[in-house]
């Protein structure tokens, strides 16, 4: 998949995940319950800017002994795969074992994945260390939390993988926050990003009148009219862009 223009990705950073996925929905490009992870996935610190990045996909388990004897396996050709791929990465974990029995992550490998060019992590699974990982400023996302790392092994690397509902394919772009994790279809990526500042103006003709004082209902109405109106003239200029 080619990779966006850094200005592009950068303009997807200065929205939060529910203003793109309000963006999206105007595209009519896929279904409005779609697309985006499901509450199972929560945000470890919710604090940090949202985080924009390329997927990067593996399965893990933790249940049983790996045969090779070694935990962690799979690990270094992972990295070796981190260090060739560009652009700001995200590590997506599926977690095979059902129910999760164990940590994915920890502090040992957020940090080896931030120096690789990741910029987040997302896990069907749980996470650990979180007081080591959080001033790494480094996002993730998980299933839970767990205080041990069990037999931890990476099992399949760049392979689609299923987390909190949805299907994410390795090189997919990701947008995620405090409020949960969608996918962009990067086809839309850069027309998302404008619609984004459009968006918030006609979004503001409701919350400037509402912060101004003194609202009544016929002046509500009135406000969320010409809201609507702008947003459909933002999805007109929308689907012309990417028509």
């Amino acid at each position: 998949m080619p990779l966006l223009p850094d200005s592009v990705l950068d303009a997807l950073r200065k929205f939060d995940t529910p203003t793109i996925c309000n963006v999206l929905e105007l595209f009519d490009a896929r279904s409005r319950t779609s697309g985006y992870m499901d509450n199972r996935i929560t945000p470890c610190f919710p604090h940090l800017p949202p985080m924009v990045g390329y997927a990067v996909t593996a399965t893990f388990r933790a249940a049983a002994v790996p045969r090779g004897g070694d935990v962690y396996a799979g690990l270094d050709e992972q990295v070796r795969r981190l260090a060739e791929i560009p652009g700001p990465k995200v590590v997506v974990f599926q977690d095979l074992d059902d129910p999760m029995v164990a940590a994915t992550f920890g502090e040992v490998m957020c940090t080896t994945y931030k120096a690789f060019g990741c910029v987040g992590l997302i896990t069907s699974g749980a996470g650990r260390d979180l007081d080591q990982v959080q001033p790494l400023d480094f996002p993730c996302f998980t299933g839970g939390t767990i205080c041990s790392h069990g037999y931890c092994q990476i099992v399949e690397l760049d392979v689609p993988v299923r987390v909190g509902g949805v299907w994410v394919n390795p090189g997919e772009l990701l947008h995620g926050d405090r409020n949960g994790v969608s996918t962009i279809p990067v086809e839309l990526a850069a027309a998302t990003a404008e619609g984004c500042v459009g968006l918030a103006d006609a979004e503001a003709v409701v919350l400037n009148y509402l912060n101004a004082g003194n609202a009544t209902a016929d002046g509500f109405v009135a406000a969320r009219k010409e809201c609507s109106r702008r947003i459909a003239e933002l999805t007109a200029k929308l689907k012309a862009l990417v028509a």
